[in-house]
Formats: structure tokens, sequence, C-alpha cells
């Protein structure tokens, strides 16, 4: 069952890419006494999330960083995927989160099967926005090559003005 309005984020530790490689990151270090946007994504570098969903919030990251202290994407992806993925997309104002274990996927009930693809547990296309590590909003986009619920224009609609 995915994550709802009302429940608290998962405490987790996954990866991000620091100055010296892959770090450890936790869930309650990202969200705790802060608001945050985190979008979630089938994959780094697949189309949809390359040329619709991650673009969006690339291009309007300034205006979704003037409402939260953090904007964050998540993916089902080592590190140094994540990094070079946010180099191709010039995504530098995004935290860029590798689920490699699919470990916060699950805890969140983000998790899809892509095996029939050759890909293994995948993330669903999702974004949230977390208040103090409650969640406030979500929005999860099940139809192949959708970018609705989770896109950056819906998410600006929900933060406060």
């Amino acid at each position: 069952m995915p994550i709802s309005v009302g429940d608290k984020i998962p405490d987790v530790t996954i990866k991000t890419i620091g100055p010296d490689g892959p770090e450890d990151i936790s869930t309650s270090g990202i969200f705790s006494g802060k608001r945050v946007v985190l979008f979630g994504v089938p994959g780094a570098f697949t189309p949809g999330c390359s040329n619709t969903h991650m673009p969006g919030f690339v291009v309007k990251a300034d205006k979704v960083l003037e409402k939260v202290d953090t904007l964050a994407c998540m993916a089902v992806n080592d590190a140094f995927v994540m990094r070079a993925w946010q180099k191709d997309q010039n995504a530098e104002a995004i935290l860029m989160l590798a689920d490699g274990n699919a470990e916060l996927t699950r805890a969140l009930g983000m998790e899809k099967d892509a095996s029939a693809a050759c890909m293994g547990i995948r993330s669903l296309r999702f974004a949230l926005i977390a208040e103090d590590g409650v969640v406030s909003y979500v929005g999860i986009d099940t139809e192949r090559g959708v970018v609705d619920k989770s896109s950056v224009d819906t998410i600006l609609q929900h933060l406060p003005s």
C-alpha cells in the first residue's frame, strides 16, 4: 500500500554521491524539521524520466526551492548513475537519492515489478510533499508515459504560496 497523506516518511538509509563517492544518507536527516519535495522515477536515463519528468523539475527548481528546504529525486539506481544523470540533466539544485536496493521504494509502498522488461524492482512515478517527515501531498502516475500527478506544476499547486 503506497504511503498516504498524514503518514510519516519511514526512516531508511540510502545513498547519495559526495565529493569522495557514494555516501549514506538517512531519510530522517533529509526530512526532519524541513519541508521537502521528493519525486521518484522508474529509472535514470529512461525516456519518460529524462525527457518529461526531470526536465520540469530542473526548469522550475528555483520556484520549488522558494517554498521548500529540499528538492530531491529518487530512483532504484546506484549513486554513480544518479550523479551522471544529475550532470546530464543540469540538475545540480536537486538532491539525487540512489535507492539501489529499493529499500526506500518498498518502505514507501512505491515498488513495481518490471522484471518482464529485465529491469527488476523499480519505483512508481510519484511525487510527494512532506513537512517535518509527514506527508501532506502524494501523487502517483500509473499510466505509462503520463506525468501528471507527479509533475512539477502539480507540486507547485500543492505548495503554500
